[in-house]
């Protein structure tokens, strides 16, 4: 089950443990009893959808239910004793077999179907495509004939290109004896409405604050309680994404871009050359790319403010609240910004896909700012 080429995991974030590697399930304990209700009622569904944010721990749920699927044996009647209780969690032990196997990506009844290589061998590819969907043919044939489960995990089926999404959808329609199917999606909407409708869905919520702060600590960051707070509202309780943050300190690209707006209708230029020049180079897209998601997000608060005429229930960082009540002091300045969040973040985007000049982008995406809330 080894990746052929030393890339990336597609489905790991950096400076996070992968989701194999992850035995502790927060704050989903709904989604946990839905899937334990039909295991022990017999009636189990061959396909499940774990559906939500991005970053909330579908693909740890996911592990997960492989993990206990593949360790935990049929419940069978023991003759005088009766059969065992029904099991109440999902936990196994890091010790079992089966768990240290699929840690190692080694275990015969597992396949992990994500995105592979692209033609030169050199990159991810963009979408997971038919011939990784292909690969379970083999993996059927040749783990069949034990007898035991099997079961697949699609990380995430949102990135299915149309011939991988059909071949899915022909295994889900005709699934093989004993097969469990764990189909991660971001962006449910976005399958195929035959592939939903054959799956059973675990949706999946945002964490709570507490939970968020149990899971960030256990991934080994260093952060004080103020930055878990900003990144929590950041993310709007993503773990994945906020280990993402934290990793390219968000939260200080996230006050930079504040400080700049607050300004208006004035730009501290030297300010803007900065920040613009610190996404520049080399090695600096994943930096650009969260600066106009920030961006956005921003701008997106901003609109709401506006229109609604409500302060901000939590503040991400100091002082936000009054810079928000200056620059959207009514349902006007709302529309504006909406308007605004828009048009630039378009034109952003459409520069960053063709390769303009990172400083250039920045520069040109806070100069639309100025223009655009002035007018």
């Amino acid at each position: 089950m080894a990746d052929p080429v030393a890339l990336p995991e597609p489905d790991r974030v950096p400076g996070a443990p992968h989701p194999r590697e992850t035995t502790q399930i927060l704050g989903h304990h709904d989604a946990v009893h839905g899937f334990l209700d039909a295991f022990n009622s017999g009636r189990l569904h061959h396909a499940w959808l774990i559906s939500g944010p991005k970053g909330v721990g579908k693909a740890t749920l996911a592990w997960s239910i492989a993990r206990f699927l593949l360790a935990t044996p049929p419940v069978e009647d023991d003759g005088l004793f009766g059969a065992p209780p029904p099991p109440e969690s999902l936990e196994i032990a890091p010790e079992h077999p089966v768990a240290r196997r699929m840690s190692a990506l080694s275990e015969p009844g597992l396949c992990l179907v994500r995105r592979g290589p692209n033609d030169k061998g050199d990159k991810l590819a963009s979408e997971i495509r038919v011939g990784e969907v292909r690969r379970l043919k083999d993996f059927f044939n040749l783990s069949s004939s034990d007898g035991g489960r099997r079961v697949v995990i699609v990380d995430c089926a949102d990135e299915l290109n149309p011939n991988a999404a059909n071949a899915i959808l022909k295994l889900l329609e005709e699934p093989p004896e004993q097969s469990y199917f764990l189909l991660i999606a971001h962006q449910p909407s976005r399958l195929l409405p035959t592939i939903r409708s054959r799956c059973r869905t675990l949706r999946l919520h945002p964490l709570g604050i507490d939970d968020m702060r149990v899971a960030l600590n256990a991934s080994g960051a260093d952060m004080s309680d103020a930055d878990i707070l900003a990144l929590n509202g950041l993310t709007s309780g993503s773990v994945g994404e906020a280990i993402r943050l934290h990793t390219l300190d968000g939260t200080s690209l996230y006050a930079d871009v504040l400080n700049i707006l607050s300004g208006l209708p004035n730009l501290d230029h030297p300010r803007l050359l900065t920040l613009a020049n610190s996404c520049a180079g080399r090695g600096n897209e994943e930096r650009l790319d969260l600066l106009l998601t920030l961006t956005d997000q921003i701008c997106a608060r901003l609109a709401r403010r506006g229109v609604c005429g409500t302060d901000l229930d939590e503040e991400v960082l100091p002082g936000e609240a009054q810079t928000f009540a200056k620059l959207a002091p009514n349902a006007h300045f709302g529309r504006k910004w909406a308007s605004l969040a828009q048009k630039t973040s378009d034109r952003a985007r459409h520069a960053r896909s063709v390769n303009v000049d990172p400083a250039a982008i920045i520069t040109d995406l806070f100069l639309g700012l100025q223009t655009g809330f002035t007018e």
